[in-house]
């Protein structure tokens, strides 16, 4: 990292103190972060993203006061350049798909390596999403199952806005593909995969791969038995 890079700044929000203490004593040696404050429960952490204004967010989803899911909505939806990481006790948890639906751009379980977390600030920072393909799809899968909310951003009507081939891209984005995975299946470069995706995520008014998958499954595109439960 050079000088003139700037530091990634860091909120951690968590109601364990021994929790947020070792996140902290994880990323705060790394000269690529700056951990700007700790919270202990989610209005804290919605009141500290006003006042820090970080890069990133690494939120407890389980917290008293506000829980993690409606401290992730209002983040993103007041600071919207503010990029929420999720942590859970579980891989598999319903809280999970809640806040990856509310805005968060990933999730980790809280037994996560400090290598893991590392690179998965770094991700979400980005505007990408950490979260395995995989894990993703089989997390949605197994807890995206009610009709669309009124709130969900895309519309079954609005498909018809896709083309053809990027609908072919999105449905194997939800199914579990990665990029390069879509690039051999389809018989493209990895390049125009990327164009596709970044047109899909414009035309559907999501944020990132997450919001993506989980938009397959609310619109009917996908649905959970096609999804391939394999890690």
């Amino acid at each position: 990292m050079t000088g003139t890079q700037e530091r990634i700044r860091v909120l951690i929000a968590d109601d364990q103190p021994l929790v947020r203490r070792g996140l902290a004593l994880i990323l705060a040696p790394d000269p690529a972060f700056e951990v700007v404050a700790e919270a202990d429960d989610g209005q804290r952490a919605v009141d500290l993203a006003h006042r820090h204004r970080p890069d990133v967010v690494v939120m407890d989803i389980r917290m008293p006061v506000l829980d993690g899911v409606r401290a992730t909505e209002r983040i993103v939806r007041e600071l919207p350049a503010c990029r929420v990481l999720a942590l859970s006790t579980f891989d598999m948890d319903e809280y999970v798909v809640a806040a990856l639906r509310a805005g968060a751009s990933g999730f980790l379980p809280k037994d996560v390596s400090p290598e893991e977390l590392s690179a998965a600030v770094r991700t979400v920072h980005t505007g990408e999403a950490a979260v395995a393909p995989r894990l993703l799809t089989r997390l949605i899968s197994t807890y995206v199952t009610t009709p669309r909310l009124p709130q969900s951003p895309v519309p079954v009507s609005d498909l018809g806005e896709l083309t053809p081939r990027e609908i072919e891209v999105w449905h194997l984005l939800a199914t579990g593909l990665d990029n390069a995975e879509i690039a051999s299946t389809m018989g493209i470069s990895v390049s125009t995969v990327k164009n596709y995706i970044t047109s899909i995520f414009a035309k559907l008014s999501v944020r990132d791969r997450a919001q993506a998958v989980i938009a397959a499954y609310e619109s009917g595109l996908v649905e959970a038995r096609s999804a391939n439960p394999a890690g």
